[in-house]
């Protein structure tokens, strides 16, 4: 019995996965073995693609695998980190416990990129209203005056030309303005997928205003998070730092993580590269670290920075939101204003022709 999944387009959301979690540690916790546990769960599951993997995970089971082993078929679905923490849950006899972390550390994840998302919702909105709002008076509003304007012998007043040109050149070419917007998009989203364009972009966008820090805040927490609960299950340090810099997303944390790892596994310790690249890290991060290192409460003190760094966010996400929205208003407001006075400037110059 082998079920064959495409692990590269399936994906399961973190809300899934902390759920899978949260489920199986309540029931395991509870006294169910894990396979009446799993049994359970597929019946609960509604998605046919995550039926068949329970399905799968019940057959390695049955054959006297782990269930870390039957998750490591999907690690592209489920990541290093969810695998090591039942991994070790399952050799230290605590997979209860690491599943509670997990399903905690998932909740979380699924918070902070909800925050994000709330961050950018209120500006898509204004964005999407300006290019609707433009939209239809460029296509159905200004179509139906202009007969009427070019018809009648006045001079068209500047910003009415410009309109007009603006209007008549995207109803005859707007298909290849949208082709080629589009085209663009794909391209950039094809060559980001170059390791070394990435990079560049990622250290673009750390150095942007606003942004930058709300990204550093990101993976600040994402590590804190990631390695502190790796390393409260008893993973050691060197590997719980290369499986950390793998669920990072930014390239460039990812690589000053795996720098970490292999001064660490020369027997430096963690907070001397990180004093070292106090822009990527802050100095509050790196003494927290060597407070840590030095008192044996590694990882306590890394689950604090995570959630001091995640009360700054908030704080970050709120500035963003007060910034870009008086932005976008008055960026809307000049829009509709300049469309709204092409249409309305010569109306009212042929009404005071027409009454001389």
């Amino acid at each position: 019995m082998n079920f064959r999944i495409d692990n590269l387009f399936f994906r399961l959301s973190t809300k899934d996965k902390m759920l899978f979690a949260r489920n199986l540690e309540i029931m395991i916790r509870s006294g169910i073995q894990i396979l009446q546990s799993l049994e359970i769960l597929k019946k609960q599951t509604e998605s046919r693609v995550f039926i068949k993997i329970i399905d799968q995970l019940i057959f390695d089971i049955k054959n006297g695998r782990f269930l870390s082993v039957g998750l490591e078929r999907y690690r592209n679905i489920f990541g290093d980190f969810f695998i090591n923490l039942v991994r070790v849950g399952e050799t230290s006899g605590t997979l209860s416990e690491n599943l509670k972390y997990l399903a905690d550390e998932l909740r979380k994840r699924d918070e902070l990129q909800k925050k994000i998302k709330g961050a950018m919702a209120y500006p898509m909105v204004i964005f999407m209203a300006t290019v609707g709002i433009t939209s239809i008076m460029i296509f159905v509003i200004f179509p139906k005056i202009l007969p009427v304007l070019t018809s009648i012998n006045v001079e068209l007043p500047f910003i009415t030309r410009v309109f007009i040109a603006i209007s008549e050149f995207l109803i005859k070419y707007g298909y290849a303005v949208g082709l080629s917007m589009a085209g663009l998009l794909l391209g950039f989203w094809l060559i980001l997928k170059v390791t070394r364009v990435r990079l560049a972009w990622h250290k673009f966008i750390i150095l942007l205003p606003a942004v930058g820090g709300m990204v550093l805040s990101v993976n600040i927490i994402s590590f804190s998070r990631t390695i502190g609960l790796l390393l409260r299950a008893g993973i050691k340090i060197v590997e719980a730092l290369e499986i950390t810099a793998n669920t990072l997303s930014n390239l460039v944390y990812r690589q000053e993580i795996l720098k970490v790892a292999e001064g660490v596994r020369k027997g430096d310790p963690m907070s001397k590269y990180f004093v070292e690249n106090n822009k990527l890290f802050p100095p509050i991060f790196s003494q927290m670290i060597s407070v840590g290192e030095n008192t044996g409460k590694l990882d306590e003190s890394i689950l604090f920075l995570a959630d001091f760094y995640e009360s700054e966010l908030d704080e970050s996400t709120k500035s963003l939101s007060n910034i870009l929205e008086p932005i976008l208003l008055l960026t809307m407001g000049i829009i509709v204003a300049f469309v709204a006075l092409a249409i309305i400037t010569p109306i009212y110059k042929i009404t005071q022709t027409l009454g001389t």
